[in-house]
């Protein structure tokens, strides 16, 4: 079961947790800890990111970042997490639920990224079941998209995983890593049936 906060409150306070972990805002306290792990896990990310600015692990960079996150969070435009492991606090990465759209359309966009020294253990599937628990029930939205790079097999099994439904492909959807890529689109909705630890 998931517990949720509302983003009224400090940043610094949860917004989701699950058994294991906990989501909530980058803080300018991050800093460090963030800078380390995208560090050592730049070449495990690079083919799946767009790619990195120069001075995209400075300080300044970051607290802009955080700004910008909490700027988003308040006006409900999108919300930037970071994911922690409950009992050691230890950074593991981010999930985005973002470009959200209410009206009519009632949906957002999911994107996330895990550091190298994480990646493999359920963290992500945990994390992913724990946002769109919140963005279903807090956020009240119909429908959660994401999309992956048809060559991502990890991320591909975690979204059928988790619940989310192949769409279709978007021909150079997003450009990764310096160059237009096509991806697989993929979205959860609040009326499908959980999967297993969906619930």
């Amino acid at each position: 079961m998931a517990l949720f906060r509302f983003p009224s409150e400090p940043q610094s306070r949860p917004l989701i947790r699950t058994g294991n972990l906990y989501l909530r805002a980058p803080d300018p306290d991050d800093y460090s800890a963030w800078a380390v792990l995208r560090m050592e896990s730049r070449e495990f990310l690079t083919p799946w990111e767009p790619t990195w600015n120069e001075d995209d692990l400075t300080r300044q960079s970051f607290r802009l970042r955080t700004k910008r996150a909490a700027r988003e969070i308040a006006s409900d435009e999108a919300y930037s997490l970071f994911i922690f492991e409950a009992h050691s606090e230890t950074l593991l990465g981010g999930l985005t639920l973002g470009l959200i759209r209410r009206g009519v359309a009632q949906a957002c966009t999911l994107g996330y990224w895990m550091g190298q020294r994480h990646a493999g253990k359920g963290h992500m599937s945990e994390a992913v079941r724990g946002a769109l628990r919140f963005a279903f029930s807090e956020l009240a939205l119909h429908r959660v998209e994401a999309a992956c790079l048809p060559n991502n097999e990890p991320s591909r099994r975690l979204l059928e995983r988790v619940g989310f439904r192949h769409e279709g492909l978007a021909r150079a959807y997003l450009k990764i890593n310096g160059a237009w890529s096509d991806h697989l689109l993929y979205a959860a909705l609040s009326t499908d049936k959980p999967t297993d630890g969906r619930a």
